[in-house]
């Protein structure tokens, strides 16, 4: 494609053909996830479409209302080493927008305590993912000065932990000694997540 076709949007025939396709590599979904990690398609230009802080996707502006598409799209989503995320097939890859995370975290399962703690979350388009060395949490300071942990769902996607959840995940957490700090940690399934130093995590709770 010449270079200001790949800069413009995809029409609703090239959208249609797009959805086409991952339907048909998504199948009835019972062999699992499309192998997006493997495919090296072309890149085919910028879709006008966005997942938005809420977790909510729009395209052309209006939102997707129809869940099975968009749980559609979320099976052959990649995020790639430049930052940027895409709707992948085998012959063809296309470029979206994401506001922050392209999952939200909705719902958590603890089992155990200590070192016998397993953290499991699903997602609200369906994965259920438990966090461990594979799947790890991780946290940022939001600009308010609240908490916002991730999720790793697979290869570099991740999902924002909501408000409330996030609540319920950190009356699970523990002071442990990392060096010479006390810090604020995480277990789940053997792996251990650092928070926060502990003295921060008071100034923030103050």
């Amino acid at each position: 494609m010449a270079g200001d076709e790949k800069q413009a949007d995809r029409g609703a025939d090239g959208l249609s053909a797009l959805i086409a396709r991952a339907r048909e590599i998504s199948g009835d979904g019972k062999k699992g996830l499309p192998p997006v990690e493997r495919w090296n398609p072309p890149f085919c230009g910028d879709l006008d479409m966005e997942i938005r802080a809420d977790g909510q996707w729009f395209y052309l502006g209006t939102p997707i209302g129809r869940m099975p598409l968009v749980r559609l799209f979320s099976t052959v989503l990649r995020k790639d080493e430049d930052g940027k995320t895409y709707l992948v097939t085998p012959v063809e890859k296309v470029g979206i927008r994401v506001a922050d995370a392209p999952f939200l975290a909705v719902e958590m399962t603890a089992e155990g305590e200590g070192e016998t703690q397993r953290l499991t979350f699903r997602t609200n388009l369906g994965d259920v993912v438990t966090a461990d060395a594979e799947h790890p949490l991780r946290f940022e300071t939001a600009p308010d000065g609240g908490l916002k942990p991730y999720l790793l769902v697979r290869g570099r996607l991740e999902a924002l932990l909501t408000r409330a959840l996030t609540q319920d995940l950190v009356a699970l957490g523990e002071a442990l000694d990392a060096g010479d700090v006390e810090t604020f940690c995480l277990r789940s399934s053997g792996a251990v997540f650092p928070v926060m130093p502990l003295a921060e995590l008071e100034r923030l709770s103050a």
